[in-house]
């Protein structure tokens, strides 16, 4: 289930190096504006402790954990929707793209100058969004000249279509995102089309200084204040500290690093489970002696449907899922011991898949 989250934000915010501590590629570092010509594409691993979990219970040859794809967007600037900076040919990265990472600056540093001369967070935050909105009102005032055209010839649902995007354009002339919009989910359709920037689920990152990664600072608290009330998630991390816990080779040296920096797990975890979360996903199991593998799902996705993400032959040829809850699986530490207690399901084709749940599919093809 090929998902990508987009990491964006202006120019030298650390997103770059936040990225680099959470993927399979490596991105190159500039400390000067602009320095990136194209963005940078990765494969992150979603934590999931569950997996060491079940292998107490069942000895396996590999542990093969989920994944979902991270792209790291060149910095945005004021302008960037009419070319300024790097263009806005990579406001096209972002809207392929299913969620949005944040990243704020939320650190001072004289070697490292900001672009506006002075460290804001929340100026930077609008700057971004006034881009994106930009962007949108162009996509949703195209659209209506369409369907005005279509309702004046008649089409009913073209002129509903037009009632609803200028409701969309009256927000976004107020400065506000599309996500903010409060609207009737069969009214949506009328811009499902336009793949809309600002209407994609958002996370803000404080990207801060080391001795600010357990409790943030005065620019984290500006930033807490303007999201108050707005049903916004924050993660503060402190990205020069991260970089240098995922150089270290042992997982033994990083533990200590992060004891010594006061930190239970490193931050771009947590990061990578909230987007992870963000998208709507979760997580079925399969346990053998070959392989104890997560696999990914959207919320509310049936038995066949799950079945199908692991092949397709096992949805096409689905006859029933044998379940088994994962906290059952670990208290009691088997599947017989399972089945002794009667937390052993036999379900159907209509079983909606919980996260967590250990599958076994019967099939016939």
């Amino acid at each position: 289930m090929a998902l990508q989250c987009g990491i964006i934000g202006i120019t030298n915010v650390g997103k770059t190096t936040i990225f680099n501590c959470i993927s399979n590629t490596k991105g190159e570092i500039n400390a000067y504006a602009f320095g990136a010509n194209k963005s940078n594409i990765g494969v992150v691993k979603v934590p999931d402790p569950r997996l060491y979990e079940l292998e107490k219970h069942q000895v396996t040859d590999r542990i093969v954990h989920v994944s979902i794809e991270i792209v790291d967007i060149p910095g945005l600037a004021k302008g960037s929707n009419k070319g300024e900076g790097v263009g806005n040919k990579f406001l096209a990265d972002i809207r392929n793209t299913d969620a949005l990472i944040h990243v704020l600056r939320c650190f001072d540093d004289e070697l490292l100058p900001h672009i506006d001369g002075s460290v804001d967070p929340v100026r930077d935050l609008e700057t971004v969004d006034l881009e994106l909105q930009v962007k949108d009102l162009e996509s949703v005032e195209k659209k209506i000249q369409r369907l005005e055209r279509a309702a004046k010839a008649g089409d009913k649902d073209a002129k509903h279509g037009v009632e609803v995007l200028q409701r969309y354009r009256d927000h976004f002339e107020n400065f506000n995102n599309a996500r903010t919009l409060e609207i009737k989910e069969e009214d949506k359709k009328h811009v499902d089309d336009l793949f809309l920037l600002t209407i994609k689920p958002v996370i803000y990152v404080c990207n801060v200084d080391e001795k600010s990664a357990l409790t943030g600072n005065h620019h984290v608290g500006k930033v807490q204040k303007f999201l108050d009330g707005k049903n916004a998630e924050i993660i503060i991390i402190a990205g020069a500290t991260e970089a240098e816990i995922a150089d270290l080779e042992s997982n033994e040296d990083r533990l200590a690093f992060l004891k010594d920096a006061g930190l239970e797990e490193p931050g771009v975890d947590k990061l990578v489970r909230a987007a992870y979360k963000m998208l709507s996903l979760q997580t079925f199991f399969t346990v053998g002696p070959m392989e104890i593998r997560a696999w990914t799902i959207k919320n509310g996705m049936t038995a066949p449907k799950a079945a199908g993400v692991i092949h397709s032959d096992l949805e096409r040829g689905f006859i029933r899922a044998e379940v088994m809850k994962y906290h059952d699986f670990v208290a009691l530490g088997s599947e017989h011991a399972c089945k002794e207690a009667g937390k052993f399901y036999i379900e159907g084709k209509n079983y909606v898949v919980e996260d967590g749940d250990v599958l076994h599919i019967r099939f016939n093809v």
